[in-house]
C-alpha cells in the first residue's frame, strides 16, 4: 500500500491518509481482508507522528472502511466499505468538475464534452485502449 502525503497540500495529514486509503479501497487496490501497515510502521514511512496515523485509522474505522482486530492489526473491512460506491462517485465527480471547468475555459460546450466522452467510451470499448478522438 503506497500513501503519499504533502505538507504543503493545505489538507491535514491525517485526512490525506484517510482519503488515500478510502480511494485505494474504493478502487480495489486494497482488498477486503488486507492488512494495513501497523501505525508505527506507517508513521515511520511517512515521517509523521504515530498519533496522526492513529487518528486516520480511527476515522477509517468509524467510516467502516477498516476494522481493528484485537492484537492482529487493522484490516480493510471484510464487508467492503459501505462508502465504496459513494467514494467512487465522489472521485469521478471531482474529475468531471475539473473537466467541465477546463472545457469552459477553452470555450468548449457541455454538449461537445458529452459527445467526446461518448466517442472515447466507444473507442475504448471497441479496442480496449486509449485512442485519440
Amino acid at each position: 500500500m503506497e500513501i503519499r502525503i504533502s505538507a504543503s497540500d493545505g489538507v491535514p495529514i491525517y485526512l490525506q491518509i484517510v482519503n488515500q486509503v478510502k480511494y485505494l479501497a474504493a478502487s480495489g487496490r486494497v482488498v477486503p481482508g488486507e492488512e494495513l501497515p501497523p501505525i508505527r510502521v506507517l508513521a515511520e514511512q511517512l515521517l509523521v507522528n504515530p498519533n496522526t496515523v492513529a487518528r486516520a485509522y480511527r476515522e477509517l474505522e468509524a467510516a467502516g472502511v477498516v476494522e481493528k482486530r484485537r492484537t492482529a492489526g487493522t484490516f480493510v473491512s471484510e464487508a467492503g466499505s459501505p462508502l465504496a460506491l459513494r467514494e467512487r462517485i465522489k472521485i469521478v465527480t471531482e474529475r468531471v468538475d475539473a473537466l467541465l471547468a477546463e472545457a469552459r475555459q477553452l470555450g468548449i460546450g457541455v454538449g461537445e464534452v458529452v459527445e467526446l466522452i461518448g466517442r472515447r467510451n466507444q473507442a475504448m470499448q471497441s479496442t480496449g485502449g486509449d485512442e485519440e478522438p
